[in-house]
């Protein structure tokens, strides 16, 4: 590579210049403190360590081993994982370094790094937010961690014209068990039901024990009445599919009466990480984007790997996403150089007052200083603030 072109980044990688970088950094301070004001508590975990402990989702979750990146150690000759997601590092936390007993909640904000772009014009080193709720596996939970998450998208600014998406495995996967099918009929159909393709759907479930249950959950998967209404009475008294319906009512439910303006959506056949998801989903949408501003689901069991398994749920999002466009003016306060008392002190009371401020070096003028917004000047023997 010519010298002229080592300063390039790989693709999905960039720089974060000051002006976005002061927006990122504001909300990111915002967002812990709102996590915190809820009850959850900061842990900073490592970049990189044994990928067997980064395998306890990849195991189940075949996407995120195929994200991690993967390096030798050469102090022990290990495989390293570089994190790519935050979650189980924080259910190793829950599960064997800091194993309270009862309801855990977390909160983290760290850098991860993804071997691919997870989404269109996605950023391969994604600044991570998320927060995480172990030790309890009733809805109430995830009914939490929802309002949570909407909680912080609102503090972001950006809560007008969003909808919420509700979805929830166990229709499927209690429908699959009744059904006894098979894995690469299980696969299939998970495929076309992300694919929303109905016609090869119709096709497919013609065949099978309960088809047409199968075929009503992809036709009608965003209307439960219409759903309920065309779903055989057998799959409707199946005790785990009963129980993941309610569950889906009842969250909706719940989450309407916290946000009664906010529009919910429901996909019973969004089956996004479906290997280690165990029951509610959630993700937020704001119009003209694709991918989520932020979500999450439940995973229960997360711990086992370490030797604790522990109902939990949680959700992440990317600061850098949830700020995208976002611009600061960074206002700079320009004062010339001099040890002048009144000088000095004119300096400390501005910074004092959260101003940014400059002094001038040796024989610099205001020129050198091409980001200045404002400069002190002294007018009949005080120094005061003027807008350049």
């Amino acid at each position: 590579m010519p010298i002229s072109e080592t300063w390039l980044l790989p693709d999905g990688v960039a720089d974060v210049l000051p002006e976005q970088a002061q927006v990122i950094e504001s909300l990111r301070r915002d967002a812990l403190d709102f996590l915190a004001s809820r009850g959850y508590q900061l842990v900073y975990t490592p970049f990189i360590e044994y990928i067997e402990s980064l395998s306890s989702l990849s195991e189940s979750n075949q996407d995120l081993d195929l994200v991690t990146f993967k390096v030798i150690d050469q102090l022990s000759g290990r495989l390293l994982g570089v994190r790519a997601d935050m979650t189980p590092q924080v259910a190793r936390i829950d599960a064997h370094v800091r194993s309270v007993e009862g309801i855990a909640r977390y909160c983290y904000a760290g850098t991860v790094l993804h071997t691919k772009p997870q989404g269109f014009s996605a950023s391969r080193t994604p600044l991570q937010l998320g927060a995480e709720l172990f030790g309890h596996d009733s809805i109430d939970a995830d009914v939490e961690m929802v309002d949570v998450m909407l909680g912080l998208i609102e503090q972001a600014g950006l809560l007008d014209g969003v909808h919420l998406d509700l979805g929830h495995v166990g229709l499927f996967r209690s429908l699959v068990k009744y059904a006894g099918l098979s894995k690469s009929d299980e696969r299939q159909l998970s495929d076309l039901y992300q694919r929303k393709a109905l016609p090869e759907l119709k096709d497919f479930t013609e065949n099978l024990k309960a088809g047409s249950d199968f075929y009503a959950l992809g036709r009608y998967s965003s209307d439960l009445e219409a759903l309920q209404a065309n779903l055989s009475q057998a799959i409707l008294d199946d005790t785990d599919f009963r129980d993941a319906l309610d569950e889906l009512i009842t969250t909706r439910s719940e989450i309407q009466a916290r946000w009664s303006d906010l529009h919910i959506g429901i996909d019973v056949v969004e089956l996004r990480s479906y290997h280690y998801h165990t029951g509610l989903l959630y993700a937020v949408y704001s119009p003209n984007r694709a991918a989520p501003l932020a979500q999450g689901g439940r995973y229960d069991g997360i711990g086992e790997h370490f030797g604790r398994a522990r109902p939990a749920t949680g959700f992440s999002c990317d600061l850098y996403a949830l700020t995208a466009g976002q611009f600061k003016q960074i206002e700079t306060i320009v004062a010339p150089k001099g040890t002048d008392a009144g000088l000095l002190q004119a300096i400390r009371d501005a910074r004092q007052n959260g101003a940014r401020v400059t002094q001038l070096l040796g024989n610099d003028d205001l020129s050198s200083v091409p980001y200045a917004t404002h400069t002190l000047v002294n007018v009949a023997g005080k120094w005061q603030i003027e807008k350049i």
